[in-house]
């Protein structure tokens, strides 16, 4: 009756882990729509994907070469390699030529998806009780390195997430601090220009009021005896 409830518990946690891993399996499709959108896959990495795919690929060996308790391992490893393929295909078509790499120096979570990283811990954690429970250490032991860096994932989200949120905000004030000083320069350059634009019709009033005069002599400061006057006269008509 114990072996009998033991093999029942082993099943339940390899059911729960294929549903589990089922939805890590889809939970890029968020970050594949995104890269369709935008025509471009940014900073996503393509890495995850591809040893996602290896490790598919080689759980679905290590299972053909089991006597028994195989199945579960066959099955949902099998629609991981075909998604997993689905995406290196799309990420391949819309990589760009020359790609910035996005590392923790940015700390930025932008292409760390949250629901990726708590999906894969909780995967981890069926996985090993799977193995632990039908005693194949060659499933659970593994899986402790993937909800150890599982946990790692999350807390580096958490503590880049409140520093992306700083930043933003430092960044907005910024923006405004830039954006009021823009605005005050602009307001000199038109008081500069309105200044130069009410001289210029001052200089223009005064050339109406006097236009026979030389230049830097006032019109009232003039004398002319008759004989200049003539001669001025004289060479207008002419």
């Amino acid at each position: 009756m114990g072996g009998f409830s033991s093999h029942n518990l082993a099943f339940a946690f390899g059911l729960l882990g294929n549903i589990i891993s089922f939805f890590v399996f889809l939970s890029p499709l968020p970050t594949f729509y995104k890269i369709y959108q935008k025509k471009s896959t940014e900073g996503f990495q393509s890495v995850p994907y591809v040893v996602a795919l290896f490790s598919a690929m080689l759980l679905m060996y290590y299972a053909f070469l089991k006597d028994n308790d195989g199945i579960l391992i066959i099955t949902i490893n099998s629609f991981g390699c075909l998604v997993e393929t689905i995406y290196i295909a799309v990420y391949l078509f819309y990589a760009p030529k020359k790609t910035k790499k996005q590392v923790i120096r940015t700390q930025s979570v932008e292409y760390m998806p949250f629901s990726l990283s708590l999906s894969l811990t909780l995967n981890a954690v069926m996985w090993f009780f799977y193995g632990l429970l039908i005693k194949d250490f060659n499933v659970a032991i593994p899986n402790v390195l993937g909800f150890v860096f599982g946990i790692i994932q999350m807390v580096l989200y958490g503590i880049y997430k409140r520093k992306g949120t700083k930043k933003l905000a430092l960044a907005v004030e910024g923006q405004k601090i830039m954006a009021a000083i823009d605005a005050h320069q602009m307001l000199e350059k038109q008081v500069i220009a309105d200044q130069v634009i009410i001289d210029v019709a001052k200089l223009s009033e005064m050339v109406d009021v006097c236009p026979e005069t030389v230049p830097l002599v006032p019109c009232a400061a003039i004398e002319l005896d008759d004989h200049i006057a003539a001669e001025l006269v004289l060479a207008k008509a002419n």
